[in-house]
């Protein structure tokens, strides 16, 4: 073959194995878009995946969708307090003589607020729940069960 035959033969198998490359990787991305780290989906996306995983039914999704926009509201709120207790933590071990009793308090504080988020995602999980139906019920806890162990693999090495 001659030399220009064999670099076109080339060209157009390094140009077919990058398009499959593209596409394995946009498959693999569109699978597992809910369960990467450090990639959070908007909530009308997630609201429509929850939908489709979940087959909700318009009365259903409506339920769901306001029970979880009001829960994300409170967490956000609880989260920027946790924070700012983050920061007099901070603040407190910062100082010359670091007084113990405020840094012991201000670590339970955070522990009380973070206990504060699990009972109220417990509480909205719970109140999904009596939405359901027995089937997605067992979709809904498979879905969680997945995301939390994906989680785990991620950060403990599996």
């Amino acid at each position: 073959m001659k030399n220009s035959t064999l670099k076109f033969i080339l060209l157009i198998s390094v140009l077919f194995n990058i398009s499959i490359l593209i596409t394995v990787g946009y498959v693999y991305r569109k699978h597992n878009e809910y369960y990467m780290s450090g990639w959070k989906p908007n909530k009308e996306r997630f609201n429509r995946f929850l939908v489709k995983e979940l087959s909700l039914t318009p009365d259903q999704a409506k339920a769901i969708v306001e029970k979880r926009n009001i829960l994300s509201n409170q967490i956000t709120k609880d989260k920027q307090q946790i924070f700012q207790k983050r920061m007099e933590l901070i603040n407190a071990l910062r100082a010359d003589k670091p007084d113990m009793k405020v840094i012991h308090q201000d670590i339970s504080e955070i522990r009380n607020m973070q206990e504060d988020i699990q009972n109220k995602i417990v509480a909205h999980i719970l109140d999904e729940k009596t939405i359901l139906n027995k089937a997605q019920q067992k979709k809904l806890f498979d879905l969680i069960q997945r995301v939390i162990s994906n989680k785990a693999d991620r950060r403990f090495g599996k």
